[in-house]
């Protein structure tokens, strides 16, 4: 065997050319699906965007790490979908900037959470998760609670996201402090905008249990509530854009 590998290594041209041959036969594999793209990725035209306290919620979700225990991608195997739901569509990640789909499972896929439980008990098992669930090795994160969430800089966050595909309109960008505020506070005289910029669907709650204070656990808590919600495709027949063109 070593025989063979010294024979390759004298001849060096050959090998590179072999070398690039079998790149180029892995590289197409992978590529190729890339161009049919159109005919098996579902649509959905009721999509809709994060909004900029749940966008700063997934901020923490990233900065905390919990992607690196949470997978947010249901597989189509049938343990999986009787115990987590729907295994996802494409679509649903469309608007995700980086996707957070991950393969690591030391807690449970959160692809479908959004709400399985109330704020209260997501505030609870984010301030302690043994509180709620004694056998949890999941850390505790109770500084969420002391945090207070900085809301400057949400417009230029989703002016960026545009900037890439995400469709928020200048008066989503000019309004998302604004909107992240009224978003956790039931009496603010804002909710109105939110729920007209962002759906009758959007969920506004004082997610914290403090309506007068904006904190990082209203952001995280938010953005929890929101997964699995953003499209009911899932939950209905699929239909490819290939096939809505016939």
């Amino acid at each position: 065997m070593f025989g063979f590998h010294y024979k390759l290594e004298r001849r060096s041209i050959g090998f590179a050319i072999a070398i690039i041959i079998v790149s180029a036969i892995g590289g197409l594999v992978e590529i190729a699906p890339l161009f049919t793209i159109d005919e098996t990725v579902e649509e959905d035209p009721d999509m809709r965007v994060y909004t900029p306290l749940e966008l700063a919620g997934r901020d923490i979700y990233i900065r905390e790490g919990c992607y690196a225990c949470h997978s947010q991608m249901i597989r189509t195997l049938r343990d999986e979908v009787e115990r987590y739901g729907p295994y996802s569509l494409a679509v649903e990640s469309q608007y995700d900037h980086p996707m957070l789909w991950g393969s690591k499972r030391t807690g449970p896929d959160l692809a479908r959470i959004g709400g399985k439980y109330s704020d209260a008990w997501h505030v609870d098992h984010l301030n302690d998760p043994r509180d709620v669930v004694e056998q949890s090795v999941m850390p505790a994160y109770p500084w969420l609670l002391r945090n207070e969430l900085k809301i400057e800089k949400l417009g230029l966050h989703l002016a960026a996201l545009r900037r890439i595909g995400v469709p928020y309109t200048e008066e989503m960008i000019e309004s998302a402090a604004r909107d992240a505020e009224a978003q956790a506070n039931p009496d603010s005289y804002d909710v109105d905008g939110v729920v007209e910029r962002y759906g009758e669907a959007t969920n506004i709650s004082a997610f914290d249990g403090e309506p007068q204070r904006l904190t990082e656990m209203d952001a995280l808590v938010a953005y929890l509530q929101i997964l699995g919600k953003l499209t009911d495709a899932a939950h209905e027949p699929q239909t490819t854009s290939a096939e809505k063109e016939e």
